[in-house]
């Protein structure tokens, strides 16, 4: 996806890669997604004078913001939600979400809730 990135930006544009980490995945389609590692067309990054920037999100800007957004039934970000599960199976949640198995994107762990996930 970067490639086809830098082939689409201008010279002498803008790659802007925020929040995104890319750890190692050993169910990744192709060896380098395996070690954690995007492939990035550097001559081409060079001809086209372009700029890279990196960084995380910054999060904490937002929260109250986003928070707002939700309480006043703007946003809704619970479709995210693959699973709700108790507190005692965090350990097996963790392994399927490390395995990218089952669906498991991203898990509530609450003590005391009963299991559930998305249909």
């Amino acid at each position: 996806m970067l490639e086809q990135l830098v082939e689409l930006i201008n010279p002498t544009g803008t790659l802007g890669i925020v929040g995104v980490y890319m750890a190692p995945d050993p169910g990744a389609a192709d060896e380098a997604a395996k070690q954690g590692q995007f492939p990035l067309p550097w001559g081409k990054v060079f001809d086209k004078a372009l700029t890279i920037g990196t960084g995380q999100c910054p999060v904490k800007r937002y929260n109250l913001f986003l928070r707002d957004l939700i309480i006043a039934g703007r946003a809704r970000p619970s479709f995210i939600v693959s699973h709700r599960l108790p507190l005692e199976e965090a350990a097996s949640a963790y392994r399927k979400f490390d395995e990218r198995r089952d669906g498991y994107t991203k898990v509530i762990l609450k003590p005391g809730q009963r299991p559930s996930a998305r249909a």
